[in-house]
């Protein structure tokens, strides 16, 4: 038996779409601080521009203030909805508020509905837009290092004012979200971590083995990328009820049904056991920070659904049930 440590995080409900009708946006910070005390190891926020919601970064600093021991993510950011120098000073802001507990997944958005239209709200153009993410990356670490000029082939800049230096040299570590071959290959040159969210276990091995063997043909221990992963929950006993529950979830976040997000990405309804059971299957598969975002449609039953989760955090965050085999065996 292998002892493993897993951190469990919860995604903060900022979109509107997950407010009932008297909901206060203010109790964020109570459900921040609720979680923190519950025994969350994180807490983690998203990004978007086409729907009602509280802003990343805003949340976020929110959060610095509020909380003392949780780290505070985003999962994920856009940075091609902010200009480069601005996002890095405001996230080594946060990082200093925070005492060093900023972590930040990145993406560069998706096709279609949800990605491309943020694109042209930004007046940023679609195409080369994994290599501009990985060049503001790039310029964001040689600002929190130090850098006065940048010479890239998205960004020039001869002359850069004294930035903000976050806590920790170097700055906060950064994530990468996606799980297309080139993505875990970039993954595995340049970022600190990995967060998808694959519908299969099997997928989710399989990837951390090729974002391993990019690391290693770069140069770079595995072991310094945090394998993550960001699932969507519904706790309830009532099998029925939870994915009914689901069911509404979807259609109200994405305009989809069930069965559509449950090709793309990794959904779990049901009793504690089911879920800690099929949650289990994802640390065999070798992740080791989970982000949950919780399947509720009001403040009050994001709480509850909180609560529920906490219960299971104990067995998670001491050993993993089942004899952990080596990566290349699974």
């Amino acid at each position: 038996m292998t002892i493993i440590a897993v951190d469990i995080g919860v995604l903060l409900p900022t979109g509107k779409a997950q407010w009932g009708a008297d909901d206060d946006p203010r109790d964020l910070i109570a459900f921040g601080r609720e979680a923190e005390s519950l025994g969350f190891s994180s807490l983690f926020v998203n990004d978007s521009l086409i729907s009602p919601r509280i802003e990343a970064l805003t949340m976020l600093a929110a959060l610095a203030a509020t909380t003392t021991t949780a780290t505070l993510g985003t999962g994920a950011l856009l940075p091609f909805l902010r200009r480069p120098l601005q996002a890095a000073q405001s996230l080594a802001s946060i990082d200093l508020l925070s005492g060093g507990r900023l972590t930040v997944a990145v993406g560069a958005g998706f096709p279609g509905r949800f990605g491309r239209p943020f694109y042209t709200l930004s007046d940023v153009p679609w195409p080369n837009r994994f290599a501009r993410l990985d060049e503001t990356i790039t310029l964001w670490r040689a600002l929190w290092s130090g850098a006065t000029t940048f010479h890239g082939t998205f960004f020039q800049y001869d002359h850069i004012p004294t930035a903000t230096r976050p806590f920790h040299d170097g700055g906060p570590p950064i994530w990468l979200g996606g799980a297309t071959p080139t993505a875990l290959t970039r993954t595995g040159r340049l970022y600190d971590g990995w967060l998808p969210y694959p519908p299969d276990p099997a997928d989710y091995a399989s990837g951390l083995l090729q974002i391993h063997q990019a690391a290693t043909n770069s140069g770079r221990p595995t072991n310094a990328i945090t394998p993550a992963l960001f699932v969507t929950v519904h706790i309830d006993e009532d099998e029925n009820r939870s994915l009914k529950a689901m069911e509404t979830y979807a259609t109200a976040t994405y305009g989809l049904s069930l069965n559509e997000l449950k090709t793309t990405q990794a959904v779990i309804t049901g009793s504690p056991d089911r879920v800690r059971t099929a949650i289990n299957r994802y640390i065999n598969a070798g992740t080791r920070h989970i982000i949950v975002r919780l399947a509720a449609l009001d403040l009050h039953s994001q709480h509850h659904q909180l609560q529920q989760l906490a219960t299971l955090i104990p067995k998670w965050k001491n050993a993993a049930e089942t004899p952990q085999r080596p990566l290349s065996q699974q």
